[in-house]
Order: C-alpha cells, then sequence, then structure tokens
C-alpha cells in the first residue's frame, strides 16, 4: 500500500519509457512523505484501442489507492504533485489526471492479516 495504477493510450511510450512514467509517480508519492518508500507500488497499463475528443491524441490517468487515514489536504497534495511531475514530463499531452481514492481499513485484507501468527493485526506482519 500504496497502488498507484497508470492507464495511458499506448503513444504516451513512444514519449516515455515505462519505467521513466513509473519512476516519476513513484518518486513523486515518495517524496510526499505519506508512505513508507517499500510499501509504495505502482503499475502501467497502456491502451491500444481508446477513443478521446476531437484532435485529442494522448492520455493519461492515475489512479492512486491508499490507505485511509489521510486528511483531503494530503490526498489533494499528492495528486497535485504526481500531476505536475507528470506534466513536466509529458508538456504534449492532451489529458492528464490523477485520483486518489481510500481504502477502507475495515474491508481490506492481505497476506500478511491472515496469518495465523498475527495476532495483533499487523498488516505489514512477516515483510
Amino acid at each position: 500500500m500504496p497502488h498507484f495504477i497508470i492507464d495511458c493510450s499506448q503513444d504516451i511510450l513512444q514519449q516515455r519509457s515505462p519505467d521513466e512514467l513509473m519512476d516519476t509517480v513513484y518518486k513523486a508519492a515518495d517524496e510526499t512523505g505519506l508512505f513508507a518508500p517499500n510499501d509504495i507500488k505502482v503499475r502501467l497499463q497502456p491502451y491500444q484501442y481508446y477513443r478521446l475528443g476531437t484532435d485529442k491524441r494522448s492520455f493519461l490517468h492515475v489512479f492512486g489507492y491508499i490507505m485511509e487515514g489521510r486528511s483531503k489536504e494530503q490526498k489533494a497534495n499528492l495528486s497535485r504533485q504526481i500531476c505536475i511531475r507528470l506534466s513536466e514530463l509529458l508538456a504534449d499531452i492532451s489529458f492528464l489526471s490523477v485520483n486518489i481514492s481510500d481504502f477502507e481499513t475495515a474491508t481490506y485484507s492481505n497476506k500478511a492479516l491472515i496469518h495465523p501468527e498475527n495476532t495483533d493485526k499487523d498488516r505489514h506482519f512477516g515483510l
């Protein structure tokens, strides 16, 4: 946690490498200080088929999923920082957007939480 999923038009990868895009999102998230660096996960999904508005050629959207507990201001800053960094990297992109959503602690589960020896329900247990 957190998870950042980058959806983008295939042509974006002709401008920047997948590693450049993922590293930009990773570094922006890390520099906010909201997360342990080893917890940040970034994935990229390019789309070959998509439809945009008239005279629009490219898009990139970052879906950020983080554990609840951060303020609206912290989430807004996280979104803004990622958007700023990607804007610098992709100056001519038609659509660039970021949104941050919360995971609810009550409904979240992972491998660490279901471990029988994890009596404290530490989601980082054994990592």
